[in-house]
């Protein structure tokens, strides 16, 4: 079912609250399970990471997607940060169900959305970052997943 690192994760997850006046929010969700997830962002001068939180109202993977993304951009650039896909977030999980790869992409989707916020606050472009998606599910039809 779900590994020992996932588990870890739901059980005694990293970096859990918000940062007051943070550089970034970015706030996503998934209407088709209800997850939502929030993460903050407090990036310095020099577009270091140097703290990050997140709240996330959902399932067990998506808490533990959520904790394990704060830690893989934590101390990062904001373009190491931009690496960082839900098949990152998986891979350090030691891998999630099929029916449970939304949180993954959820937790991906809110590191580009804080990512986007703190662009739109400092007027700058991060390259290779698109405006995100409040629902995970924006734009698709109504199509069968394929997870």
């Amino acid at each position: 079912m779900y590994s020992q690192k996932v588990m870890e994760h739901f059980e005694h997850p990293r970096n859990v609250g918000e940062i007051e006046n943070a550089s970034g929010v970015g706030t996503v969700g998934n209407a088709k399970c209800g997850d939502i997830m929030r993460i903050y962002l407090d990036i310095d001068e020099n577009q270091i990471i140097q703290d990050v939180k997140f709240k996330t109202f959902g399932c067990g993977a998506a808490v533990a997607t959520s904790s394990m993304a704060t830690e893989l951009v934590k101390g990062k650039s904001i373009q190491e940060a931009m690496q960082v896909t839900n098949k990152a977030v998986m891979e350090a999980l030691d891998g999630l169900p099929p029916v449970k790869v939304h949180c993954s992409l959820l937790a991906e989707e809110a590191i580009h959305a804080a990512l986007w916020d703190y662009a739109n606050k400092h007027d700058i472009k991060i390259e290779g970052l698109e405006k995100p998606k409040s629902d995970i599910h924006e734009g698709e039809e109504d199509e069968e997943e394929d997870y």
